[in-house]
């Protein structure tokens, strides 16, 4: 019988340092600070074998829950600096924007899907997200999902 995948939080306090130097290898490659797997475990300190023992099951808690990803679609009139506003607006709410996709206008209007990811601190701003209309240009907001 097969076993089924459980998780748990634990304080990294009282764990083994593997552990949170398998994370500190992920967010150092992740962030581009090493050119390879083998340089980032030799820099942080632990070796390649228990990264790629650990690293299919540690996560950090952020990482994985206090994060919410929202698919938003608006449509934007054909001026000079509508998304542009936007953009700031979603920068202003702590939003990471993950993907932008704008089609081309037609009759002065551009359909865009903007996919961001809130954090913990801007993760109660999604009811203001509907407020985007007010800016100038703005004709129509939906949002499509929120994880």
């Amino acid at each position: 019988m097969e076993k089924k995948s459980q998780l748990i939080v634990i304080d990294a306090q009282i764990l083994p340092d593997v552990f949170t130097k398998v994370l500190d290898v992920k967010k150092l490659m992740a962030q581009k600070g090493e050119k390879s797997f083998a340089s980032a475990c030799k820099r942080i300190g632990i070796s390649r074998s228990a990264y790629y023992k650990y690293k299919d099951s540690v996560f950090s808690y952020e990482e994985l829950f206090n994060r919410r990803i929202v698919n938003l679609y608006l449509l934007l009139s054909d001026s000079p600096g509508v998304l542009s506003s936007v953009l700031v607006f979603l920068h202003e709410l702590n939003a990471n924007i993950l993907t932008v996709n704008q089609s081309i206008p037609v009759d002065g209007a551009a359909a865009v899907n903007i996919s961001l990811r809130l954090t913990e601190q801007s993760s109660d701003e999604i009811n203001t997200l509907n407020s985007i209309t007010d800016l100038d240009g703005v004709l129509e907001v939906k949002v499509l999902s929120a994880e």
